[in-house]
C-alpha cells in the first residue's frame, strides 16, 4: 500500500501553530488565539474580495475576486483550516453581517467601498450554490497542497480542479433556480433551463477565473520562492 506523504502548507511554515490539544493550558490559549486570528483574517480577505464586483445584464451572477480568494486560502491553510474560514465566511453571511458581493441593484461595477455587500441565506440567492462550493473546493484545494501540489507545476491541476468543484456546485443551484423561480427564468437568455444556466453561470465567468486561476497560482509560486530564500 502507498503511502502518500503530506507536505506542510505555506501556513505552517510561516506561522507555525501549535496543536490545541495535549499541551500546556497556557500554551493552548495562545495556541487558540492564534488559530482565531488566521482565521479571521483570511474570512476578512474573502469578504474583501467579494466586494471587488462586476456585474453583466446577462447574469444575475456577480463577477468577483472571491474564486482567487478561495483557491489562495485553501491552498495556504490546508484541508482543516481552509474550509473552516470558508464555512465561518458563509455564516456570516448568511446571518451577521454583508460580506457577500453587492446585489444588482448596487451598480455593475463596484471596488470594496463604499461597502454594500449583501446579507442572504444562500438559499435564497441565485450564487448561493457557489458559496457552498467554496468550502467544497478549499478543502479539495488544501488536501493536495498538503501533498506537495502548490509548488510545483501541479498547482495549475490543482486551482483548475478546484475551480471545477466551485462551478459544479454554483452551477448546480443556478440550474435549480431557474427552473423554479420566474423571476429568474425570465431574467436570463437562452433557449431552455440548461441554456440559461450556462448563460448565467458559466460562459461569462471563465475567461475571468483564468486570470484569477493564473494569479493564485503565481501569488503561491512567489510567495514558496520569498520563503525558500527566507529560510535559507
Amino acid at each position: 500500500m502507498a503511502i502518500v506523504k503530506h507536505s506542510q502548507t505555506l501556513v505552517q511554515t510561516i506561522y507555525p501553530i501549535p496543536a490545541i490539544f495535549g499541551i500546556d493550558r497556557s500554551l493552548q490559549y495562545w495556541a487558540l488565539l492564534r488559530t482565531g486570528l488566521v482565521l479571521l483574517g483570511f474570512v476578512a480577505f474573502v469578504s474583501v474580495l467579494a466586494q471587488m464586483s462586476f456585474r453583466i445584464p446577462t447574469t444575475t451572477v456577480p463577477i468577483t475576486g472571491q474564486t482567487f480568494g478561495v483557491l489562495v486560502t485553501g491552498s495556504v491553510l490546508g484541508s482543516r483550516k481552509g474550509p473552516l474560514v470558508m464555512g465561518i465566511y458563509m455564516l456570516v453571511g448568511m446571518f451577521l453581517l454583508p460580506v457577500f458581493a453587492p446585489s444588482g441593484s448596487e451598480g455593475s461595477v463596484h471596488f470594496v467601498f463604499p461597502w454594500i455587500g449583501t446579507q442572504a441565506t444562500v438559499w435564497t440567492m441565485g450564487s448561493g450554490g457557489y458559496i457552498v462550493g467554496f468550502i467544497v473546493a478549499s478543502y479539495l484545494v488544501g488536501k493536495l497542497s498538503e501533498m506537495g501540489w502548490d509548488r510545483n507545476s501541479r498547482i495549475y491541476l490543482n486551482f483548475f480542479l478546484g475551480s471545477c468543484v466551485i462551478y459544479s456546485f454554483g452551477l448546480a443551484w443556478l440550474g435549480y433556480m431557474i427552473a423554479t423561480n420566474t423571476g429568474y427564468y425570465n431574467g436570463i437568455e437562452g433557449l431552455n433551463v440548461l441554456d440559461k444556466t450556462l448563460r448565467g453561470g458559466l460562459y461569462p465567468f471563465v475567461g475571468g477565473d483564468a486570470i484569477k486561476l493564473l494569479l493564485a497560482c503565481m501569488t503561491l509560486s512567489a510567495s514558496w520562492s520569498l520563503v525558500g530564500k527566507f529560510k535559507r
